[in-house]
């Protein structure tokens, strides 16, 4: 999982790990599962959350710490959590989330964060439309679930894809929510590799599918937010359309699993062992939780701030380290920095200095920044 842009804003309070006890490991589909954990009293505030932010799970799987972002499927409630993970053909945490995960279990649980929220003040009369793909349905059950729920006059419209009946989650709970809101859910199923009745669902969600859907079925001009969650691909042929179609992009939420193969063409970091005398160096001085810190890196290197901060700092918040969660997001308070990939941060939050620091090089020789700003 995952990124959000667009024009609304969740929290964005600093990401703390919590260790949570699993209450549930619920099966959706052969190759998903639902999983809940159970939240104390004491940490409520700490796990209160907005509809369509997600969380990161920490776990030591085969002797390695692995961290994964996932989106949180049920409405805001008090006392629990439950996230959505999809089995990924070698992914190390998903695999074994679905075959060791188990009740009574306690992993590492991040606090919510995220911006793929809806910035709709007033829900009634509002439409809301959502595309997505496979697992990106996840922070959707959410959503349409609290949209419908606040307001008697709102409505929701989902194209949701997959490539056949078995691999689709949730699809009691979308057929509950539809049964409990008929007049105010639309709610379209294609399938790439499975037939339906309906030609025009049947079949790839490719441009000219994709735009006959947007046009026939979920009416662009009435749709006040957008949401789009799934692959790269998906998600940008959906914006592309979408602009196309002359819906504004301040409209479009979108969040990705994820961001597909680039050839950069750039050498891999070189791992750093210590600073030796008569390397070129850049200083990063970094503050976390009140505390500063500060720690030098062979320019040769090519080591990320977040890279660089973590060896003196074992507790920098990080999750995917892929550009995409915003988990490591500080400002830059002195120095120049270049990022290689952003897909969580909002242009206004460029503007105010922000970073991903997990993509962020510097290009001064020495750099501030401030993981508590």
């Amino acid at each position: 999982m995952t990124a959000s842009v667009g024009g609304a804003k969740g929290s964005r309070r600093r990401a703390t790990f919590h260790t949570l006890t699993v209450a549930e490991v619920r099966p959706l589909t052969d190759a998903a599962v639902e999983v809940t954990f159970a939240v104390p009293d004491e940490l409520a505030e700490d796990y209160d959350y907005l509809a369509g932010q997600h969380v990161a799970l920490r776990a030591q799987v085969d002797g390695y710490e692995l961290r994964r972002s996932y989106s949180l499927c049920r409405p805001p409630a008090r006392g629990s959590v439950s996230v959505a993970i999809k089995r990924d053909s070698g992914g190390r945490f998903s695999t074994w989330a679905q075959t060791e995960l188990h009740a009574g279990d306690r992993i590492d649980v991040m606090s919510p964060q995220g911006t793929f929220t809806s910035n709709l003040a007033e829900l009634d009369g509002a439409h809301v439309a959502g595309v997505a793909a496979g697992s990106g349905i996840t922070p959707m059950m959410a959503l349409a679930s609290t949209v419908l729920e606040r307001s008697e006059t709102s409505r929701v419209t989902l194209v949701y894809t997959n490539r056949s009946t078995t691999d689709v989650m949730f699809v009691e709970e979308l057929a509950d929510l539809k049964d409990k809101y008929p007049a105010r859910l639309a709610l379209h199923h294609v399938l790439s590799r499975e037939q339906r009745a309906a030609p025009l669902l049947s079949g790839r969600l490719d441009e000219e599918r994709l735009r006959r859907i947007l046009v026939d079925l979920v009416l662009p001009d009435t749709v006040d937010e957008w949401f789009l969650c799934g692959p790269m691909d998906l998600v940008q042929l959906c914006r592309d359309t979408l602009e196309d179609l002359g819906v504004e992009r301040a409209h479009v939420r979108y969040e990705l699993f994820t961001t597909g193969d680039r050839d950069r063409n750039e050498p891999p970091p070189i791992p750093v062992d210590e600073v030796r005398e008569g390397d070129e160096i850049y200083t990063l001085d970094f503050t976390l939780d009140g505390t500063s810190s500060t720690v030098q890196s062979p320019t040769a290197a090519r080591e990320s701030i977040l890279t660089a901060a973590l060896r003196v700092r074992p507790d920098v918040p990080f999750a995917c380290a892929g550009g995409v969660c915003g988990t490591c997001r500080a400002r830059v308070v002195d120095g120049a920095v270049t990022m290689t990939e952003n897909y969580a941060l909002e242009p206004d939050e460029i503007e105010n200095g922000y970073v991903l620091t997990c993509q962020s090089h510097p290009t001064s020789d020495r750099v501030v920044v401030d993981y508590d700003a």
